[in-house]
């Protein structure tokens, strides 16, 4: 009875341990075919921004963006050179006027 006793035992353990492994099993199918959905989606998404940014070189770009952010600058200073300039004006004109 002993030994039987113990042979249930062993074969619970093993029965649990087999379950335990095909839950894992499961999980790790359920989780590749998450990863390969994600990983197509992600394939997707780069050949498309790949498509958007064909014949553009980045480096270009950036410089581009460069001369672009030094010409707002540049304007920006003329822009307050101007308003300075029209306001000297106005105050030239209210004294004439007084």
């Amino acid at each position: 009875m002993n030994d039987t006793t113990t042979m249930q035992t062993d074969l619970d353990r093993l029965a649990e341990r087999v379950e335990k492994a095909a839950t894992s099993v499961q999980q790790l199918r359920e989780d590749r075919a998450r990863l390969g959905l994600e990983n197509e989606t992600l394939t997707r998404r780069i050949a498309e921004l790949e498509q958007k940014l064909q014949g553009q070189d980045p480096a270009a770009m950036l410089d581009e963006l460069n001369v672009l952010k030094r010409e707002q600058r540049d304007w920006q200073t003329e822009r307050r050179d101007v308003a300075s300039r029209i306001e000297t004006l106005v105050r030239k004109l209210e004294r004439i006027e007084a």
